[in-house]
């Protein structure tokens, strides 16, 4: 991990994974970790966190970035099948946590409108569903068989 380790939401959450205790685990990738966020704001919307913890893709080396990048459109293809989504979102901003993350976000024919034409953060989060592993067991289960099978 890098020096500036546990310093942001995305080093302490790889670290939970890391120790086994992130409920909202998808599975381990090649390049780090897809998980479920926190708030689900739209169903299935996921993270990819990447395992060590880098400031910025452009701080990874070519042969890692491109891994990342490859798992972030696994993770996308995975969600896209499990969901029924229309399409997938992608997103990698840094500016509130400054750590590599990357935001895998399905979106669906009937969101409301105008929602549906917006970007993922219009919608209004702290209004969202927390993530509930009992709940979404069987998207858990159905994300992770692609991810394997992907391989």
């Amino acid at each position: 991990m890098n020096d500036r380790a546990g310093s942001t939401a995305i080093h302490r959450r790889v670290e939970a994974l890391r120790e086994g205790r992130d409920p909202t685990l998808i599975a381990k990738m090649p390049s780090g970790w897809a998980v479920f966020g926190e708030r689900q704001f739209l169903r299935g919307y996921a993270l990819l966190l990447p395992d060590p913890v880098v400031p910025t893709l452009n701080d990874l080396p070519a042969p890692a970035r491109d891994l990342f990048l490859s798992d972030m459109s696994r993770l996308g293809d995975a969600l896209l099948a499990a969901t029924g989504a229309l399409r997938i979102n992608y997103a990698m901003f840094g500016n509130l946590e400054p750590a590599l993350h990357a935001h895998v976000v399905p979106r669906y024919r009937d969101e409301p409108s105008p929602l549906d034409v917006a970007h993922p953060w219009a919608y209004d989060w702290n209004a969202a569903p927390v993530f509930d592993p009992a709940r979404e067991a069987a998207l858990i289960a159905t994300v992770r068989a692609s991810l394997e099978s992907s391989v």
